[in-house]
């Protein structure tokens, strides 16, 4: 039975250094309603001693669990969590004294919310104010929810969340995708544009550990859309080709240390379970030699006409043939795999068909964050579409797209549109973000193909070092 308002919990995993901070922070809060659950979760720095101070609180209560990492800490929160609300408080972050207040009444006013989030500061190691984060008021100036709210710092009706599980305990990472998609597919979410807490960035925290992210995220993505693919059938991977217009010829049959370019997009298809048909696509049927070394049944060659190879013409137009072929009655997905990517993973061809269908868009287009200042000439001189602040929009964030990859509805190529009205964005890694344009861009990739596989074989004999000892 929940007889408090708000249960807040703070993990901390050797967050000693900055708990004291991020407690004190909630004994300070306006709202009074509430309880606190201190979390060590197999902390061998000061952690349990900083815990230690506030055990004989009558609404601190603390726990010990042996590094079961951050989703099974949420869980054990659930469990115990007496309040109608809940809230995660990392250790090494903090909360403003009026954010349990204002956070709170929100969901009091408004029952058809299921989480509320507010804008942050986000601050240095010392606490040191970096930049204000602000997200653009959802359902009024924003109408898209593909960008997830920080996992840390949401206010939560607790009932909703154990009715839908809690958290999944199969990723360590990307919490916050998990409750977003959750709460906001099929409830309403709010935000609050008041920074009410803040988030500190050091070497130490999860934002650093890249990796771990990118597979989480695209791990929850395809879990989350598994019982929604059958509308979207048939999904087709296409390989395009070409024998001109490329800085050299035939640049699909360019060998990377002994592979193909065609090999290694083909490869990377094949590797996926998710596509119902995959087309290498090209005016020269050559291509057929290479695609032969592949037992799928999935694999087909699709003639393009030259006309639709010269670089100002849309790939559109290829596309719609191929769907009037696979997908007359256009129910389906076309996801573009450029062989001119050659280092983007399987994971990343298919993040483009789920990120579509988890947003209801037309398109899905895999982009990198611009942090470089971006200029555009004007009568005046040069204007800044993206000068430096230290206050920070998911309105004013500037993208490019990578090319590596795009997804896109058939309805939209039957219009001669290869990018539809509604379009969503998903960030691929720089490792995978790659795209051959020139010579020198080959010997890059030379270059990148070396160390990859100095790379597997350094792993491959460190598990082999490891099986003899």
């Amino acid at each position: 039975m929940n007889d408090v308002k708000i249960t807040v919990y703070i993990p901390s995993h050797n967050y000693g250094k900055y708990l004291e901070e991020a407690i004190e922070s909630v004994l300070r809060q306006s709202e009074k309603d509430w309880e606190l659950l201190l979390i060590d979760d197999g902390s061998t720095d000061n952690t349990p001693e900083i815990m230690a101070f506030y055990q004989s609180d009558p609404r601190i209560r603390l726990f010990h669990t042996n590094g079961i990492g951050l989703q099974g800490v949420a869980n054990l929160a659930l469990i115990e969590a007496r309040g109608r609300y809940i809230m995660r408080l990392d250790g090494d972050d903090y909360l403003d004294e009026n954010a349990l207040l204002v956070l709170g009444k929100n969901l009091d006013y408004h029952p058809e919310a299921t989480l509320v989030f507010p804008d942050y500061y986000l601050v240095d190691e010392k606490g040191i104010i970096i930049s204000l984060e602000r997200r653009e008021r959802l359902y009024e100036n924003n109408h898209m929810i593909d960008l997830p709210a920080n996992g840390a710092c949401s206010l939560v009706r607790t009932d909703l969340l154990r009715d839908v599980g809690g958290y999944r305990t199969d990723v360590d990472a990307q919490d916050g995708l998990d409750l977003w998609l959750k709460m906001c597919r099929n409830h309403r979410c709010m935000n609050i544009n008041l920074p009410l807490f803040y988030y500190r960035r050091h070497g130490n925290n999860l934002t650093e550990k890249t990796y771990r992210i990118y597979d989480a995220r695209r791990y929850i993505k395809r879990h989350s859309i598994k019982s929604e693919l059958e509308g979207y059938r048939p999904i087709i991977a296409v390989i395009p080709c070409r024998r001109n217009y490329d800085f050299q010829l035939d640049l699909w049959n360019y060998r990377l240390n002994g592979a193909t370019l065609l090999d290694r997009a083909i490869k990377m298809s094949i590797a996926s379970d998710l596509f119902d048909e995959i087309v290498v696509a090209s005016d020269n049927k050559d291509v057929t030699e290479t695609m032969d070394r592949y037992d799928d049944q999935r694999l087909s060659f699709f003639q393009r006409l030259p006309e639709e190879t010269i670089r100002s013409r849309s790939i559109a137009k290829t596309l719609d043939r191929i769907a009037d072929k696979i997908d007359p009655q256009r129910k389906g997905v076309s996801a573009l795999n450029y062989i001119q990517a050659p280092f983007k993973s399987t994971f990343g061809l298919e993040e483009a068909v789920f990120t579509l269908i988890l947003n209801s868009a037309d398109t899905s287009i895999a982009v990198n964050e611009v942090e470089q200042t971006v200029y555009l000439r004007t009568a005046t001189g040069m204007r800044a579409v993206n000068p430096p602040s230290n206050l920070n929009s998911d309105f004013n964030t500037v993208y490019i797209e990578t090319n590596a990859t795009l997804a896109t509805l058939n309805r939209i190529l039957k219009r001669g549109m290869l990018i539809g009205p509604s379009v969503v964005n998903y960030v691929l890694p720089d490792s995978e973000s790659f795209f051959i344009r020139s010579e020198r861009d080959i010997r890059i990739a030379k270059a990148l193909v070396e160390i990859e596989e100095t790379e597997s074989q350094r792993k491959s004999l460190d598990m082999a070092r490891n099986v003899i000892s």
